[in-house]
């Protein structure tokens, strides 16, 4: 039985200063999907030469994990765990915050001064509560590391976490998450396994595509029911697509800006933590 869309949300728009930014979850109508907790897309745009670069100098987490897509342009990463990396167009950053580091997420000094094309997103996904406190991680991943499948005609999968077509991507998620960027070609027909029990992020980032008679254009999130094991969708339009699935955690969620708990008092735990310099500096 194929699963049908049960809704689609639209990305808010929320530019950060100069930075083009769109929100699609959390949303008005819903706080996450399964693991999945948050998704900013910033961009497209173009930078001038001679810019400021992006604005997120550094700054906590704890509880969860952050996957980075730098579709366009290229992102610096640096943090306290002793991770320095720069990745460029078509690379992945997955950084495990666990118990708590702080990070900063750059522009290198070469886009500061030549510009170019920018578009990136981040999704942010949850850890459960055994897990929470484990140990930071960084998996930086240029273009070249990452292994492409075709999923039939006019599809090509960029496999990150998981595995699809028998393709299994470098990032071993700590909680079996399997993520990937789809390429598809106006005209080309998706239909992909997923197990029930799983929550479903289609994202779509650009184009558009027909889903269960819905029509879904770029910059939409859609939500899918959990009552079959496999989706479909046609592209009208070359499109992209962040997809991924995950199963649920089912576990209380308490978020207060870079930290994402179970409880009120592991948030305060975490603020007080951060402030006597437990998570390190630079």
């Amino acid at each position: 039985m194929t699963r049908q869309p049960v809704a689609t949300y639209p990305a808010e728009r929320d530019d950060i200063g100069q930075l083009v930014t769109r929100r699609p979850l959390p949303n008005r109508q819903i706080g996450q999907i399964g693991p999945f907790l948050f998704l900013n897309h910033h961009g497209p745009q173009t930078y001038p030469p001679g810019n400021s670069g992006l604005p997120f100098g550094p700054h906590p987490h704890r509880g969860f994990e952050t996957v980075t897509f730098i579709l366009e342009g290229s992102l610096s990463h640096l943090d306290t765990g002793g991770h320095e990396s720069v990745i460029h167009a078509g690379g992945v950053q997955w950084m495990t915050a666990g118990s708590g580091l702080v990070h900063a997420e750059l522009s290198p000094e070469e886009f500061k001064q030549s510009g170019g094309p920018l578009e990136i997103l981040q999704l942010w996904v949850n850890l459960p509560a055994r897990l929470k406190m484990t140990a930071p991680n960084y998996i930086g991943l240029q273009a070249t590391d990452i292994p492409k499948v075709s999923l039939g005609e006019g599809i090509t999968a960029e496999v990150i976490s998981g595995e699809l077509n028998g393709t299994a991507g470098p990032v071993e998620s700590l909680t079996g998450l399997e993520i990937s960027v789809l390429r598809l070609e106006k005209g080309a027909k998706l239909d992909l396994p997923v197990p029930r029990e799983r929550e479903i992020f289609f994202y779509l980032v650009s184009g558009e595509v027909i889903s269960g008679g819905r029509t879904v254009p770029e910059y939409q999130l859609v939500r899918f029911d959990r009552s079959g094991d496999s989706i479909q969708a046609e592209a009208t339009q070359d499109s992209v697509v962040l997809f991924g699935h995950g199963e649920p955690i089912n576990e209380p969620v308490v978020a207060h800006g870079p930290f994402v708990m179970n409880t009120p008092d592991e948030i305060r735990q975490a603020i007080m933590d951060y402030q006597a310099g437990k998570f390190g500096s630079f």
